[in-house]
């Protein structure tokens, strides 16, 4: 439980470091971060496997690449519905995504405990 905890602050912290790197995504405070933390971890485990199977022909054609918009598309799905979270377009949304990934990636490369 207290790791869960953890990895919720952490990624919040990663939304503000997104915000503070690029222009595009602007994050209002530490409470909206952790609000739009949570709503991305929901939106990433409820929504995006369905529309991976969704669009798996598009993203079969593209290699994988489609998986980019999918996520962009739930980075910014998050960013109208918490408030204090903007992002301002598409493309913000992409380089956002990207940007959140990363640092959430290495975030949890640094995390003592984590599987192998």
């Amino acid at each position: 439980m207290g790791s869960l905890l953890l990895r919720w602050l952490l990624s919040a912290l990663a939304l503000i470091a997104v915000a503070y790197l690029y222009p595009g995504v602007r994050v209002d405070s530490f409470l909206a971060a952790v609000v739009a933390a949570l709503a991305l971890g929901l939106a990433n485990a409820l929504i995006r496997p369905i529309l991976v199977v969704l669009t798996l022909p598009v993203t079969i054609l593209t290699l994988g690449l489609f998986l980019f918009v999918i996520n962009a598309a739930l980075f910014w799905l998050v960013a109208q519905v918490v408030k204090g979270f903007a992002v301002e377009g598409f493309l913000a949304a992409l380089v956002g995504s990207l940007l959140y990934s990363l640092i959430t990636l290495v975030v949890s490369w640094l995390l003592p405990g984590r599987r192998k």
